[in-house]
């Protein structure tokens, strides 16, 4: 599949302060979408979330809008609404699916519209859409029923656009972590993970995702998208970011803490602060025009 140069952003999206920790689809169980319990733990503290996870590269946002035939987007998993609201910067009328309720409240009250329930068995009720997003969130939804229903609801020329940040901070601060999480939660699925996973791993998991897209044959070929860009972090905003992640969500406090303890005694080592360099990957794709 073609895969396009990386655009060169020269900072962090000003969307906001932090990171968000991918869980690239390759590195995830293969029914992770069945996984309620951690794919609706993230609203337990839905303004950390919301302050402490980034936004996205105005130029794929620009790109995703000037792709589409039209302003109506429909964002998938949409969270507190960190992408919904630059696309709403942008110029278009979104409307989220969220299945937490708790993260749903937090975007309708910073002026979202947002309905409750998974993707899969969200109901359209007729509606069409130019854009079917999905911001850091298509590895909780059924892979080849989401692919399906995105065809389903989009108008022809309408763009699929799945994208995701790949989390890796710097083997200063990345080994730390893995060290102090294997010994808080030794049974954890997130504990066999090595400490930092490369750039292919995340690729090869979008690479999956247009497979999967590939299979409804109702768009056309996908494409690949990569966005490099950094921003630095102190210890506060690191630690204040670290707890919304899939692994430390649903962790009791004392774990927690102790983790958070280990990774800020290095960050600490490093002088109080460390750049991230990010990677954000995009899969998308068109509908295909009925014939």
């Amino acid at each position: 599949m073609p895969t396009l140069p990386p655009e060169q952003p020269t900072r962090s999206p000003a969307a906001s302060p932090a990171t968000s920790p991918a869980v690239p689809p390759a590195a995830t169980p293969a029914a992770l979408h069945h996984a309620r319990r951690m794919a609706e733990s993230f609203g337990t503290d839905a303004q950390r979330y919301d302050q402490a996870r980034p936004g996205y590269p105005d130029a794929l946002v620009a790109r995703i809008v000037a792709g589409s035939p039209g302003p109506d987007v429909l964002d998938v998993g949409c969270g507190t609404g960190i992408a919904a609201r630059q696309f709403q910067a942008g110029g278009c009328a979104v409307l989220g699916v969220e299945p937490d309720a708790r993260m749903a409240d937090f975007a309708r009250a910073r002026g979202l519209r947002v309905e409750v329930g998974t993707f899969e068995a969200w109901e359209p009720a007729g509606r069409m859409f130019d854009a079917v997003t999905a911001a850091q969130s298509w590895h909780w939804v059924d892979p080849v029923g989401g692919a399906a229903k995105a065809a389903q609801v989009l108008r022809p020329a309408g763009r699929l656009a799945i994208f995701g940040h790949v989390f890796e901070p710097p083997a200063e601060v990345a080994e730390p972590f893995a060290a102090a999480f294997r010994k808080a939660v030794p049974d954890s699925p997130f504990s066999k993970l090595p400490a930092r996973r490369p750039l292919e791993t995340y690729q090869a998991g979008y690479a999956k995702v247009a497979d999967t897209i590939r299979e409804t044959n109702q768009f056309t070929e996908p494409e690949q998208w990569r966005f490099d860009w950094e921003r630095s972090y102190t210890r506060d905003e690191w630690l204040a970011l670290l707890p919304t992640t899939g692994g430390l969500t649903q962790l009791p406090a004392d774990k927690t803490a102790a983790i958070l303890d280990a990774v800020g005694t290095a960050i600490d080592a490093l002088g109080g602060h460390f750049t991230m360099r990010y990677t954000t990957l995009a899969t998308t794709a068109v509908r295909i025009r009925a014939a």
